[in-house]
């Protein structure tokens, strides 16, 4: 990309149609559930020009934060196991792991903040903040800062 290039957080429902197909067959690539470009390409319905004219310049909002690092915040209720299952998703997800604080409890909830390292994952933060979320005792979830 060029260095003077400016960036828009644009609602995709006012794009054409062609910028989400082409995310789509990125995520159906990064699944690795079809062999090739045209395979994907012909699942969603783009011709292989369209994809490989926009690939390098239609990201979705949270594949920006490849290679970064992110802090996620969390309030857990108090028991054994769940920062466990917290940093089980954190690793599925091939996130590298670089601090992790814990508050003590108090009335049985504790703050946590986890700093990670995005370059490996495999998954975008928000789907390892979904999965995050629906584990039992996880009351609050939120990324608190990105670098």
């Amino acid at each position: 990309m060029k260095k003077d290039t400016t960036f828009f957080l644009v609602d995709s429902s006012v794009l054409p149609e062609v910028f989400s197909k082409v995310i789509e067959v990125k995520k159906i690539l990064g699944k690795g559930t079809v062999k090739t470009v045209n395979d994907a390409v012909r699942e969603v319905g783009i011709s292989r020009s369209a994809y490989y004219k926009y690939r390098d310049f239609v990201f979705p909002f949270y594949e920006t934060s490849r290679g970064k690092v992110i802090t996620l915040y969390f309030t857990l209720e108090n028991f054994s196991g769940i920062l466990s299952r917290i940093i089980n998703e954190i690793a599925l997800a091939k996130a590298n792991i670089l601090t992790i604080n814990q508050n003590i409890p108090i009335n049985n909830l504790a703050d946590v903040t986890i700093s990670i390292e995005t370059t490996d994952m495999i998954i975008d933060i928000k789907e390892l903040m979904d999965k995050i979320s629906k584990i039992d005792g996880v009351r609050r979830h939120e990324i608190l800062a990105r670098e």
